[in-house]
């Protein structure tokens, strides 16, 4: 990190449960899955372009937004990313997750579900669709830059660019499933940024 980052205001210690190797099959929750730390990275450097308190993308430059792009909304989704045991391996079924105005978990914004998906309190959605792809850390879910699709009036109306970031637990269970049709709940934290971008930046 370079000396005099500023840092996301807000950003507090997270605290997460200690791994679990096995899945329930009752679809209750397990703990995320190589989430040692509760520490997060969250330094930031100032966009001088436009004013904008940008994350550290420090190994994952890629998923960087468009130049140009005005940050409309930086929440924080604490939930859980669901699999379904198919005989062979657990595959991806969707989030659910809450996101909050916080990092403390306060001050509820939006949920997160399948689609990807995002719908703000006050009414709105934003579909997103994957871009791009960093794994900074094995033990959890991968960050992402997506475009985004947004319907309806609200604060998601000009959203058109998001960044997971930050993400800590998430990933597939390690061991297998019971039986066929098994769900796993695995809990996870992340960041989410909401943009502006540019349309010929995309």
């Amino acid at each position: 990190m370079k000396n005099g980052a500023s840092r996301w205001s807000g950003r507090a210690l997270l605290v997460v449960g200690a791994a679990l190797a096995s899945a329930c099959s009752d679809g209750s929750p397990v703990a995320p899955l190589g989430a040692t730390t509760g520490a997060r990275r969250g330094t930031a450097v100032a966009d001088i372009s436009s004013g904008n308190r940008l994350p550290d993308l420090t190994g994952c430059e890629h998923l960087a937004a468009p130049a140009g792009s005005t940050l409309l909304l930086h929440a924080y989704g604490v939930g859980v990313q669901i699999y379904r045991w198919n005989g062979t391996s657990w595959q991806f079924v969707e989030p659910s997750a809450t996101l909050f105005a916080n990092v403390g978990g306060t001050g509820e914004v939006a949920t997160h579900f399948g689609g990807p998906t995002w719908k703000f309190a006050s009414g709105g959605t934003v579909v997103g669709t994957t871009l791009d792809k960093c794994t900074p850390d094995a033990g959890s879910i991968a960050w992402l830059k997506l475009s985004g699709k947004a319907d309806g009036a609200g604060p998601f109306a000009k959203v058109n660019f998001i960044q997971r970031l930050e993400t800590v637990g998430g990933n597939a269970p390690s061991t297998p499933g019971a039986a066929v049709g098994d769900i796993a709940k695995v809990p996870y934290t992340a960041d989410y940024l909401f943009y502006n971008a540019p349309e010929t930046a995309q």
